[in-house]
């Protein structure tokens, strides 16, 4: 009996920590993808590393809040968003959108404009294989300045 608890214990576990992985629904064609059936949302656990920017998320938000036009001409500008960014197994942004949209279009094209700007990533792996992915930045703007939620 002892041993068969330990045996459902042991496969529950595993069973578990499987469902912390998030493979992503790839209708369309994307242009630079690798495999569109396997592009996954990782998550800082074990086998997974997410995909790496080149430079760090306070020069992201200091080129936001540097290059952003809309907010230096409307400095009282209050929101929030959500940017999706989908990186290919080789570090390509092939995708930049915004998932949560500002009230604004100007504004999230701007926004848009400057993640499309970073530079190449370094690839997402999954059990150290280098996989597409997407990485999210939500984000919210306050008296004319950005930060990362």
């Amino acid at each position: 009996m002892k041993k068969t608890f330990l045996l459902f214990i042991i496969l529950l576990n595993l069973n578990a920590s499987a469902q912390f992985l998030a493979k992503m629904e790839v209708k369309e064609d994307i242009p630079g993808i690798c495999d569109k059936n396997e592009v996954y949302a990782l998550f800082p656990i074990e086998g997974q590393i997410e995909a790496v920017c080149p430079i760090s998320d306070a020069e992201i938000l200091e080129r936001l809040n540097s290059e952003v036009q809309f907010i230096k001409d409307n400095p009282k500008y209050k929101g929030k968003g959500m940017i999706g960014i989908l990186i290919n197994c080789k570090g390509e942004v092939v995708r930049c959108e915004m998932d949560n949209k500002t009230k604004n279009p100007q504004l999230d094209k701007e926004i848009e404009k400057v993640f499309n700007s970073l530079g190449e990533w370094k690839a997402g792996t999954l059990n150290n294989k280098n996989v597409d992915s997407n990485r999210l930045f939500s984000f919210t703007i306050k008296k004319g300045k950005f930060s990362f939620d």
